[in-house]
C-alpha cells in the first residue's frame, strides 16, 4: 500500500483529498496544526469506514517540519511514496489593504513551507527511485487578479519553483506536478470573502467580487481531490492539471494582450472608474 502525506488535511481541499485517497486504498497521513484538528480528521475518516493517520505539523516552523518527517519516516519504514503539498493561506484585499505581516505569512506557508517539506522527503524518494510531489497551486498562479495579489504572487513563485524542480529530478524516478484549481467552495474562500476590509476605498470592488464568485456557484473541494487522485494514479503524471471554474478561460486570459486582460478584470470588479 502506497503512502501519501497530505499537508493541511483538516479542512477544505486537504480534507477532501485525504478522505478520497483513503477510500482508494492509499495509506494516508494527514497533517494537522493542533491535536484537536487531528482528532476531528481521524473521526471524520472513521465515520466513513476509512483510516487516516495524522501527524502534527506547522509548515512555517523548520523544527516542526523535521520532527513531522521523522515521525512519518517511522510510520512508513523510510518515507512516503507521495507528498501532496496542500497547506495554504490566502490574504485577500487590494495591495494597499494587505499588511506586510500577512504578505509574509502567505509566502511562508504557500512557498517556503512547501519547499521545506519537499526538501525533507525528496532524499528518501531518490533512494527508492520512485515518488510523487504534488503541489496545490491555483489558476492564480497563472493569471493575477485584483484583490488577491499576494496569494497570486505566492502561487506564481510556486509554479516557477516546481517547474525548476521537475526538470532537476527528471530521470530520478520522482515526478513533480502542479494542480491548478479555479475558485472552489472551501472555508478558505468563505473566510477570504468575509475578510475584505469594510472601510476601504476598494469597498465597491470587494462587493463586486463577492457577487461575481457567488454567481459562479463554485464546486466543492471534491473536484480538486479527484484531480489529485488522477495525478497520483497516472503512470506518467502531466506537468499541470487544471480543474474547476476558470480552468479553460484563465490560460486564454494569460495569452491576451495585457491591455485587454487588464480591461476584462477591471470591468468585472468595477475598477474602471476611481
Amino acid at each position: 500500500m502506497k503512502t501519501v502525506v497530505v499537508t493541511g488535511a483538516t479542512s477544505g481541499i486537504g480534507k477532501a483529498t485525504a478522505l478520497d485517497l483513503a477510500a482508494c486504498r492509499f495509506h494516508v497521513i494527514g497533517t494537522a496544526r493542533t491535536p484537536d484538528k487531528a482528532e476531528k480528521l481521524t473521526a471524520a475518516a472513521a465515520e466513513l469506514g476509512l483510516t487516516v493517520h495524522t501527524v502534527l505539523l506547522d509548515v512555517t516552523d523548520p523544527r516542526s517540519c523535521q520532527d513531522a518527517v521523522v515521525e512519518i519516516d517511522a510510520l512508513t519504514d523510510g518515507g512516503p511514496w507521495a507528498l501532496v503539498n496542500n497547506a495554504g493561506i490566502a490574504p485577500v484585499g487590494a495591495f494597499e489593504d494587505v499588511a506586510e505581516a500577512d504578505a509574509r505569512a502567505a509566502l511562508e506557508v504557500n512557498l517556503l513551507g512547501v519547499a521545506r517539506m519537499t526538501g525533507l522527503v525528496l532524499p528518501g524518494m531518490r533512494r527508492r527511485r520512485e515518488g510523487r510531489i504534488v503541489q496545490l497551486s491555483s489558476l492564480g498562479g497563472l493569471v493575477s487578479v485584483p484583490f488577491n495579489g499576494w496569494y497570486c504572487a505566492s502561487k506564481h513563485a510556486l509554479e516557477a519553483l516546481t517547474d525548476s524542480l521537475r526538470m532537476e529530478i527528471a530521470g530520478s524516478g520522482v515526478h513533480a506536478c502542479l494542480i491548478e484549481p479555479g475558485f472552489t467552495d472551501t472555508p478558505m474562500l468563505s473566510k477570504g470573502l468575509a475578510d475584505f476590509p469594510a472601510d476601504s476605498r476598494y469597498a465597491h470592488g470587494y462587493m463586486a467580487a463577492r457577487r461575481l464568485i457567488a454567481s459562479w456557484s463554485p464546486p466543492g473541494p471534491e473536484t480538486v481531490a479527484r484531480t489529485v487522485r488522477r495525478a497520483l494514479l497516472a503512470p506518467k503524471p502531466r506537468r499541470r492539471y487544471r480543474c474547476g471554474p476558470g480552468a479553460v478561460p484563465a490560460p486564454l486570459l494569460r495569452l491576451a494582450p495585457a491591455p485587454v486582460a487588464d480591461l476584462i478584470c477591471r470591468s468585472a470588479l468595477r475598477l474602471n472608474k476611481r
